[in-house]
Formats: structure tokens, sequence, C-alpha cells
């Protein structure tokens, strides 16, 4: 086989590998996104058009379904939780503690997460915002939790705008008017689907917590070493 041939054959395997061990996480985990969406996708639109038949109406394509308000509001309502709970999560654990928490700092400890960035040893190799300074440093330290919060305002939105059309279209059923998106934040139904979510996601943060106290997963960076005591606050 001719050298370069060798070179194409071993390049591929060893491009693919150190992708897997540098990304192999948010790999998973995004494939593990998509099929989730895939399958809610799928079984939505039957579930729809099952409903469409009951109610003697036309079904639907999945292309329409997927400009749907009930596919919309399935959809973002979810998203709008999980990026609440995620910038809420960051933010308190700046300033809150739970002794004993592989999920919190130490109490009483500066961590190196404290240290101001400005007076980095490192400043050489720091990324560009902290060499930078002033309001891009500002808003790159606090830039985890501003992504989230914009996260959930625009699953919000569209938890609004998505959710209306659903509402509408029970409201027309029922001979009733239709309403507007503004109007529809206003609506208990609204907010039902809100708070329904939001409880579940605040519900398993608190069950992270205080679990990670007591029980310990080898290999996990989530869990404190298996041999750590119950109330040492190690990550």
């Amino acid at each position: 086989m001719p050298k370069h041939e060798r070179s194409l054959g071993t390049a591929t395997p060893g491009l693919a590998r150190r992708l897997w061990d540098d990304h192999g996480l948010s790999i998973v985990l995004a494939a593990l996104f998509v099929i989730s969406l895939i399958g809610q996708t799928v079984t939505g639109w039957r579930v729809h058009n099952e409903s469409q038949r009951q109610h003697g109406e036309q079904t639907v394509s999945l292309s329409t379904y997927l400009r749907s308000g009930h596919f919309g509001e399935a959809t973002f309502e979810n998203w709008e939780s999980e990026f609440l709970q995620m910038a809420f999560y960051v933010l308190l654990t700046v300033f809150l503690f739970q002794r004993g928490s592989s999920e919190s700092k130490r109490p009483g400890v500066v961590e190196p997460v404290d240290l101001d960035p400005r007076e980095s040893p490192q400043m050489d190799s720091a990324p560009w915002p902290v060499r930078r300074g002033g309001l891009v440093l500002i808003v790159y330290e606090n830039s985890l939790t501003l992504a989230f919060a914009l996260l959930f305002l625009t699953s919000f939105a569209l938890h609004a705008t998505s959710g209306v059309l659903e509402y509408n279209e029970q409201q027309l059923a029922h001979g009733q008017q239709a309403i507007g998106a503004i109007e529809y934040l206003g609506t208990a139904q609204f907010w039902f689907e809100s708070f329904q979510n939001w409880q579940s996601e605040f519900l398993s943060l608190v069950a992270m917590v205080v679990l990670s106290i007591f029980l310990r997963q080898r290999g996990s960076p989530e869990s404190k070493p298996v041999d750590a005591p119950i109330w040492e606050t190690e990550g």
C-alpha cells in the first residue's frame, strides 16, 4: 500500500477517537435530545390527529403539525422550565451553600471560582474578555447565568406565542372568542402550563443537592468520592 494511503487510513480513526474522548458527553446528550424530540414529534402528531378525527376535523401533515400550537406549546413550555432551572441554579450557587453536597461550594472557603479574574496570575493565557477588561469582562464573568436567562426568556416568549394558537383552537371550537398572545399571558392556562413544569425542575434540583450529601456514584464529577465523609463538602 502506498505511503499516502496508509496515512489517510490511520488519520480518520485517530480524529474520531479524539473527538469522542474530548466531546463524548456532549455528543451523547445531544443525541438523546434529538431522539427524544423526534419521539415527541411523532407521538404528538399521532395524538393530535387522533383528536382531530374524534372531533370530526381534518388531520394534518407532519410539516403542518410542526407549525401548530400543539407542538410548539408542548416543546417550548418544557424548554422554558429547563432554562429557568439552570439560570437559578448557576446564580444561587454563587452565594448559597449546602454543607455536604457535591453541588455546593464549601461554606467559609474562598474557591478558585470566587477569585477576581482581574488579578489572574495567568493573564497572558486567559480568554480574550479577561485580558480586555471593563464592561466586556463584566458580561463575560456573568455570561453563563445571562445565557440561561436569555434562553429562558426566548422560550417563555415562544411558549406564549405558540400556546395561544392551541388555546384559541379550543376557544373557537367552543364558540368563544380568540385572544392575542399578551392576553394569553394573563390566563390561568398559561401559568398552569408553566408552573407544572417549574415545580418539577426545582424538585429535581433539591433532590440532586440533598441526595449528593448521602449517596455516591463512583466516577461521576457530580458525586463526592465514595469514601468522603457525609458532611464533607467536596466536589
